[in-house]
């Protein structure tokens, strides 16, 4: 399935709009991650554990936002956006969502 972030898709015309499809993914930091991160503050530098704890949320969240587009019968997700938040300490939600389209 195609998605983007623009409010078209280049080369293709949407047919018909369907609704805002959505995924998310809720991550929690853990201790062994804590404790490496803890060491790399202290020098600096980037802190891979996290980096790659919120690149797998990120990718969940798409695979979900786009499975939701699927039971809807779309043929791509329009205007995909981002957001992140803390739903608690020490635990991220990472959500995106777009518009789900029939193209012609």
């Amino acid at each position: 399935m195609i998605y983007v972030t623009t409010d078209y898709v280049a080369g293709r015309e949407i047919d018909q709009t369907l609704t805002v499809v959505r995924g998310s993914s809720v991550r929690a930091r853990d201790f062994g991650r804590d404790i490496f991160a803890g060491l790399k503050n202290l020098v600096g530098g980037e802190i891979s554990e996290y980096t790659k704890l919120l690149a797998d949320a990120r990718e969940q969240a798409i695979k979900r936002m786009l499975d939701d587009a699927s039971r809807l019968g779309a043929d791509a997700v329009i205007n995909v956006r981002f957001m992140t938040s803390q739903v608690m300490q020490g635990a991220s939600e990472i959500l995106a969502y777009g518009t789900a389209v029939k193209l012609k």
